[in-house]
């Protein structure tokens, strides 16, 4: 019998860096995380939280991160305005960012996530400006794309959370805690 894989499913806050070595002034994975020898599949950026999934399996790490593998990612995310139909068909269908058009998404309108903790610093409050949530699922993960995205249609995001990355999902996990799973995508 081989040696169990350690796969850890992390809320990361806001603010957080999504690495363990220290950076100045700023707080990272390490405190949070005692656990040795695992690494992130995939990051998320210092202002989105969410789940980040960690491992010392390099086989799966690549499974998760790897966009040839196309896992879906979900994501919850906050934008100024409430956008209309022809805004999520774009969305949808794909927009270009670097002068390469995205994958199709999965886009929807959605009420506030039910259970969403509140975010520290919390989001700029413009009275004159509404917000609205969405859910995008995406099954690639170019650099900042989510963020990228709304804001190629006329809607920058206010908060970003990812949801869940595969069949790992943020599902009983609070902002800054984290726990072990078994490893669902094996072979």
């Amino acid at each position: 019998m081989g040696k169990r894989k350690k796969i850890i499913l992390f809320n990361k806050p806001f603010g957080v860096l999504c690495q363990f070595s220290p950076s100045a002034g700023r707080k990272t994975l390490a405190s949070f995380i005692d656990v040795p020898e695992v690494y992130a599949a995939g990051r998320l950026d210092m202002n989105s939280e969410g789940l980040l999934v960690l491992t010392d399996d390099g086989d799966l790490q690549h499974r998760l991160s790897d966009p040839r593998h196309k896992l879906e990612k979900i994501y919850w995310v906050q934008v100024e305005r409430s956008p209309e139909r022809t805004v999520l068909d774009a969305l949808r269908q794909g927009v270009v960012l670097d002068g390469r058009m995205t994958l199709p998404a999965k886009v929807q309108e959605i009420p506030e996530p039910e259970g969403l903790w509140p975010r520290e610093p919390p989001i700029r409050y413009r009275k004159n400006v509404p917000t609205a949530w969405l859910e995008v699922r995406i099954r690639e993960g170019r650099n900042r794309q989510v963020r990228r995205m709304t804001a190629a249609v006329g809607h920058p995001t206010l908060r970003l959370v990812r949801y869940a990355v595969g069949p790992y999902n943020l599902s009983g996990i609070a902002p800054g805690t984290w726990r072990c799973v078994d490893d669902t995508l094996s072979g």
